[in-house]
């Protein structure tokens, strides 16, 4: 399958919705469009509930509570009502997940997003696994990716967040950004630190983190191709050199290119099997690095800002953290008013500056410091 099909369809609440239905209905197309990873498929009473959540007639709580007493009172089982009760529910979780913005950078918050996603579904939800893994891949033709030790599973994801906390993004072209990134998310998911549910929770995570990185990302991806997305992960964590098969992100790559930059790379599941049929290959010329069809203009437009004060505080932060004061000492503004309304709130709406201490914006010590996004800007400009 080279394309999940939507199980329910909000294209019509995107496109024409209010504000806060269009953000329901987003966050409702990808959980469902998630179930795919482990090729479940979501009933009509989710549809139906889904839709009264969006129109505003329940909470995503009272719509989560209806679903969980659905499967308690039902009388007669189907066969495959297990698998659907597990979509149903976990769908509803990662709705819920998605309709807030609160998110912690760490391994208590990686927990807490599978513990909030298979809430009701898995016992071990919010635990790592204690036992070792293989999984057999269609795109490795049964052979495994080779996944970490189950004792080490704390101290590689510690390291692997830490190591991107302190990486630098500074002087990176866009180009390599997202090849960072995709390296990053690549290696969080190799670790896989959950027995059941990993590639779900590494897809919110990856949501979460970008967003909270500036970026405005394309959840259409995650929703129309799940599944693609769980290949390209295998493939760029696989490595047999008996066989001559060396570890290959372009395919990853890609589907970041499409979801930061907003190209339109084609994503086939079939271009990704080892050993594939010579129809089923990538093109050659598409393999070659930094061969994408999107021209850099719109590249640049979806990254970059043609607001004056927004650049002019890129500049003054670039690779600092600065306060309140010394940002008014830089732009040369005594209002601090100002500073706020024509500077600071637009550039964070916009996605370009983040608080040092999101949590505690009234922090005695806050100050500012660019996003990854930010830092994109930043690079241009200079």
């Amino acid at each position: 399958m080279d394309e999940q099909e939507l199980y329910i369809n909000f294209d019509e609440y995107i496109r024409q919705g209010e504000p806060q239905k269009r953000e329901r209905a987003d966050a409702w197309r990808v959980a469902i469009g998630l179930q795919a990873v482990d090729g479940l498929k979501t009933s009509e009473y989710l549809q139906e509930t889904a839709r009264r959540n969006i129109e505003g007639e329940i909470t995503i709580d009272e719509a989560r509570e209806l679903i969980k007493q659905y499967y308690i009172k039902k009388s007669t089982h189907d066969e495959g009502d297990e698998d659907r009760e597990e979509a149903d529910r976990v769908s509803s979780n990662i709705s819920k997940l998605l309709q807030t913005d609160a998110f912690t950078y760490s391994v208590a918050g990686l927990t807490a997003i599978h513990r909030a996603i298979f809430e009701g579904v898995f016992k071990h939800a919010g635990r790592f696994r204690d036992y070792d893994i293989s999984k057999k891949e269609w795109v490795l033709r049964g052979d495994s990716v080779l996944y970490g030790r189950w004792q080490d599973l704390r101290m590689a994801v510690e390291y692997d967040l830490e190591q991107e906390r302190q990486f630098s993004y500074t002087a990176l072209s866009k180009d390599q950004m997202v090849e960072h990134l995709a390296k990053f998310i690549a290696g969080l998911w190799q670790i896989h630190p959950f027995g059941e549910g990993n590639t779900r929770t590494t897809a919110i995570f990856t949501i979460k983190y970008l967003r909270s990185q500036g970026f405005s990302v394309n959840n259409d991806l995650f929703e129309r191709y799940s599944w693609y997305f769980r290949n390209a992960l295998v493939r760029a964590n696989y490595r047999n050199l008996q066989k001559g098969i060396s570890y290959e992100p372009i395919f990853l790559v890609r589907f970041f290119r499409n979801l930061l930059l907003g190209e339109n790379n084609t994503l086939k599941n079939r271009y990704m099997m080892i050993d594939a049929p010579e129809d089923w290959k990538m093109p050659e010329s598409e393999l070659l690095p930094h061969k994408y069809p999107t021209s850099t203009l719109q590249v640049q437009d979806k990254l970059n800002t043609e607001n004056p004060n927004i650049i002019r505080l890129v500049q003054v932060i670039g690779e600092q953290k600065l306060s309140v004061k010394e940002i008014m000492e830089g732009i040369g503004l005594k209002d601090r008013k100002n500073v706020l309304n024509l500077y600071l709130n637009p550039a964070i709406t916009d996605g370009y500056i983040r608080l040092l201490y999101p949590q505690s914006p009234r922090h005695p010590r806050q100050k500012y410091l660019l996003t990854v996004k930010g830092l994109a800007l930043f690079n241009e400009i200079n």
